[in-house]
This record gives structure tokens, C-alpha cells and sequence, in this order.
């Protein structure tokens, strides 16, 4: 691997929470370079790691055969320093909880894209969790833009998983390419439809049915095009909302999940007013997608895209980005709504 000086982070900077040790991770597999990071989730009720973290970080340690110190649950520093390029093959990981499956696959994502050869990946724990990417999104949205990009990924989900039984499990595809191409996404252009789906698993229909109601009547979507879906095959209860939006551009997922002690209404509520937000914005993409796209864009050819103002997760992200690799970032305002976002790799 790489001789180069090891990459010094601190967790609790910016929004602190497991997104610096997630894009560390890719980026080290990705670059060889080694990483200290000290505070881990230092922003969190349960600071430290939990169990989809440190699936993360040992599938990682599995792909770049790393050496790695502080891998315990609860441990607040790690050292991570990958011995080889990461090897195209079968992998198999299973969480073990409900931890969200999304989000380790956002992470080895970048490095199998990377590697020499495709590979095939299997994840079991959750696939719709409170502050994670539902596998819809995904599916439906990031993997979209990573092939606009030149990737190619296909993912499938055998089974959905809700906190907190977990037990969901999903398989992707990985086939590298060796050249990509710069992105840009400037405007949104017209809104071609607006789709609502709201899944239950093993809970009284009466609240996916008043979710759908509070969906309808907020965004104003007819009956047809906003369907209730029981899940049989979950092995716990669960419920999530998912409003997709197809634009001229693109499209754009907002999902909500359900909550004990959260009632139906407000849970659609919620999800119809992040929608709202994004409409009245009048971007192409979104908040969570802003940050996803960045780490692609930086290790490939760049591009440019409009979207929301910054989020704090967005502004870490660029800076752990700019701590292992040699990338320009800029952020400007266009509107009172609107950014635009330049990643240019040098």
C-alpha cells in the first residue's frame, strides 16, 4: 500500500456521528492510506461504536485485509491501516441486529467499485431504519446517479427488516469500470409524477391506512397513485413511508419510518413536509443524496450538481474528503434555496 503519513480525525468534529468513520473506511480501502480516528460518535446518546459500525469497519478490515486496533463495541479510537488492494469475490455479512444494511453498503461500495474484478455482496439487519437510506432509496436513487457515473450495480432485497427485530437481507451486484464520467445535474426541469407507497409489517392496518389518508390529503396525490402494502415475510413489525418523486432530471426518494409512541399522522406529516421543502427548493437533488454524491465525485471525475443548503452532514463529509484526498470542493449559494456543488478531483 501506499507510503504515506496516516490520516489524523476527530469524531466529534461537525455533525459527529458515524458518517466520518464510514467514509474514512471507504477512503482508506480506496487510497491505502492508514487512519486514526479519536472521539468516534462523540455527538451521539451512545457515543462510541455500536454493532452496524462495527460490521463496517471488520467487513472493511475483510476487504483490504487491514490491520486494525480499538475494533471492540463501545470503543471511542480506532486504527485502521489496509495491507493490500481490497480483492474482488463472494462476501457474506451479517450484522447481527437491526443495523442498517444501507449504510455498510454505502461503505465497501466505493472499494469494490475500485477493485480488479466484480464482486458479489450478501448483508442481513435492517433495511428500513430511522436516519439511514431505506433500500428504496438506494435502488431507486443513488445507484441511478452511480450509473450516470459509469458504475454498475444492481441490488435486490430478499427480505425487508425493521428495527428492532432486524433479520432483513439484500444482495448487490458490483461490476467495476475503469472510467467514469463527470456528473452534472443543474436543474430539476418539470415533475413528472409524484408516487407514495406506505409498507407494514405485522401491525394494525388502520395505521398504514391513516398514514395514506395524511399522504393524500398533504401533497395531494389521488388514491391511485399512493398504495398501503402489507409485508408477510418481515420477521418482526414495521412500518415506512416512501413518497418518490419523478422529475425531467432524475428522481428523488423521502422516506419516514414509524415510530412507538409516534402517531400515524404525524409520521406522515413529517415525510409530507420534507417533500414540500424539496418541491419549494425547486433542485434536482436532494439533502441525503448531496451527501452521498460527494465521495464518488471526489474519488472519480467529478461533476457538479444544485441542491439544498449544505447540511451539517454534507460540510463534514467535505472535510473528511479534503483530509485523504486532493480534491477541490466548492460550495455556493444561487438562491435563498438552492447551492450549487463543484467537486473537481485534481
Amino acid at each position: 500500500m501506499r507510503d504515506e503519513q496516516p490520516v489524523i480525525l476527530d469524531g466529534g468534529h461537525g455533525e459527529g456521528g458515524g458518517q466520518i468513520l464510514r467514509t474514512a473506511l471507504s477512503l482508506s480501502l480506496c487510497t491505502g492510506r492508514a487512519f486514526r480516528l479519536t472521539a468516534i460518535r462523540q455527538n451521539r446518546e451512545k457515543p462510541g461504536l455500536r454493532p452496524q459500525h462495527m460490521l463496517a469497519v471488520l467487513s472493511a478490515q475483510r476487504l483490504g485485509s487491514a490491520y486494525v486496533e480499538g475494533a471492540q463495541v463501545g470503543s471511542r479510537e480506532l486504527w485502521f491501516e489496509p495491507k493490500q488492494k481490497v480483492t474482488p469475490g463472494t462476501y457474506f455479512f451479517d450484522i447481527g441486529t437491526a443495523g442498517s444494511t444501507l449504510l455498510v453498503l454505502q461503505t465497501l461500495l466505493p472499494a469494490l467499485l475500485a477493485a480488479s474484478g466484480p464482486s458479489s455482496l450478501t448483508l442481513c439487519g435492517g433495511t428500513h431504519n430511522l436516519h439511514a437510506p431505506t433500500f428504496e432509496f438506494v435502488e431507486r436513487v443513488y445507484l441511478p446517479r452511480l450509473a450516470q457515473l459509469g458504475h454498475r450495480v444492481s441490488i435486490s432485497l430478499l427480505r425487508p427488516g425493521f428495527y428492532p427485530i432486524g433479520g432483513g437481507k439484500l444482495t448487490v451486484q458490483v461490476t467495476p469500470t475503469t472510467e467514469t464520467q463527470p456528473l452534472e445535474i443543474l436543474s430539476r426541469g418539470s415533475v413528472r409524477s409524484v408516487q407514495a407507497e406506505v409498507l407494514v409489517s405485522r401491525l394494525p392496518m388502520h395505521i398504514s391506512q391513516r398514514e395514506q389518508a395524511t399522504l393524500m390529503s398533504r401533497l395531494d396525490i389521488p388514491a391511485d397513485h399512493c398504495h398501503v402494502r402489507a409485508l408477510t415475510d418481515c420477521a418482526g413489525p414495521g412500518n415506512a413511508l416512501l413518497v418518490q418523486i419523478d422529475t425531467d432530471s432524475g428522481s428523488e426518494l423521502f422516506c419516514a419510518i414509524g415510530e412507538r409512541g409516534v402517531r400515524a399522522e404525524q409520521v406522515a406529516s413529517d415525510c409530507a413536509d420534507e417533500v414540500d421543502r424539496f418541491l419549494l427548493a425547486d433542485v434536482p437533488v436532494g439533502e441525503y443524496l448531496a451527501d452521498q454524491l460527494l465521495l464518488p465525485l471526489a474519488l472519480g471525475s467529478g461533476g457538479r450538481f444544485l441542491t439544498t443548503a449544505p447540511s451539517l452532514h454534507t460540510l463534514t463529509q467535505v472535510d473528511t474528503l479534503r483530509a485523504f484526498l486532493p480534491v477541490q470542493i466548492a460550495i455556493e449559494q444561487k438562491t435563498d434555496r438552492a447551492h450549487l456543488i463543484t467537486v473537481s478531483p485534481r
